[in-house]
């Protein structure tokens, strides 16, 4: 896809060792509000699959991830999160539970180490392989996008609830349709054959214009909005090898009724008490960005930004900081040191834009 990309005015840039699209000719902000409105669509093939099989397969999966999976059975799929001994994050996740295996889409910068983490612990009457290469995968987000694969698959994916899967075809091509998704709208991700990539990309395309379905290549820079309003986090920002859960406010995230790696680093972090926490921060009189430092509003260093930006949707400058539990309750005042000089900012409750399908 990467020549299409190039030929319809993308500006590309080096991410997780890919060339991506970042913008297109009509820019992130009109991207991002496209998203909101009606339906975009996302080159997200920098993302990695791995497929874990066997007899073995499900306790493995389950002490291996955050989340209680032992309830999933097909066609259901979770959010969850990969940790170390520590209880730092290696990634975090979505899984899905198929009839024989378990589908696992994992972040482009985390794809190797994840595969090699698994593989790592994997008993012998389990089977951990990388399906990646062969596997393209493309979101199609917004609230017009489930009417839109409704008219292009051969069956209507409207009947798929939330958070579970289908196995549809689009012209012939068959697809896993995942109605789940980064961005806080309705729609769902499509795993299919690598070479069909463009062929369904393209007839995506089509097929809106025809049905006057308003439909745009989105690129990374609005993903990264997007995801933010939504207080959903991005590996290496909210959450890292260095971040735990419990401090990035994602304890809802792990099951402490069964056994994970990272388990008993976490219940002792609990028992200690975070020595941080993560916030939503609206800054007032300039653009927040990551590294900046949060201070309280007598000067005193408080934390920094992990994440900062202009949030088209709610028309707001905002950032996620981790700044000192007594500086974390909403409505703190606190500044963000903005080249220099500190920037009027209040601590805000996350998400800024509530996922539509928690309305």
């Amino acid at each position: 896809m990467h020549d299409w990309h190039v030929s319809h005015g993308a500006k590309m840039a080096p991410f997780a060792g890919y060339d991506m699209p970042i913008t297109y000719p009509t820019g992130a902000i009109e991207e991002h509000l496209v998203t909101r409105r009606s339906v975009g669509l996302f080159d997200i093939d920098h993302m990695g699959q791995l497929e874990i099989s066997g007899a073995g397969a499900d306790a493995f999966v389950s002490r291996m991830v955050t989340a209680k999976v032992s309830d999933l059975v097909p066609p259901m799929a979770r959010y969850s999160l990969l940790l170390d001994e520590k209880g730092g994050v290696i990634d975090d996740l979505f899984i899905y539970r198929l009839p024989q295996s378990w589908w696992i889409v994992v972040n482009a910068s985390n794809r190797a180490k994840d595969f090699e983490w698994f593989k790592a612990h994997a008993p012998e009457n389990v089977a951990v392989v990388d399906r990646s290469d062969d596997t393209y995968m493309i979101a199609v987000q917004g609230p017009r996008a489930i009417e839109l694969i409704d008219k292009v698959a051969n069956m209507a994916v409207s009947s798929i609830q939330r958070f579970n899967w289908g196995n549809i075809s689009i012209d012939g091509v068959p697809v896993l349709f995942g109605r789940t998704g980064y961005t806080g709208e309705d729609g769902g991700e499509l795993f299919f054959p690598a070479a069909e990539a463009q062929h369904v990309w393209e007839l995506l395309l089509a097929k809106g214009e025809a049905l006057s379905i308003e439909t745009r290549p989105i690129g990374l820079a609005a993903r990264d909005s997007l995801r933010f309003e939504a207080g959903m986090p991005l590996h290496g920002h909210e959450i890292s090898t260095e971040i735990n859960p419990i401090e990035a406010g994602f304890k809802w995230a792990c099951d402490f009724e069964k056994e994970f790696i990272g388990k008993e680093a976490l219940l002792a972090i609990i028992d200690k008490g975070v020595s941080r926490k993560l916030v939503g921060i609206e800054v007032f009189g300039g653009v927040p960005r990551e590294g900046y430092e949060v201070t309280s509003p007598d000067g005193k260093a408080i934390g920094h930004c992990v994440a900062g930006m202009f949030c088209p949707t709610v028309k707001k400058y905002a950032a996620n900081a981790f700044v000192l539990p007594d500086y974390a309750k909403v409505g703190t005042e606190a500044s963000v040191v903005i080249r220099g000089q500190p920037r009027k900012a209040v601590v805000v409750k996350r998400p800024l834009y509530l996922p539509a399908y928690r309305r």
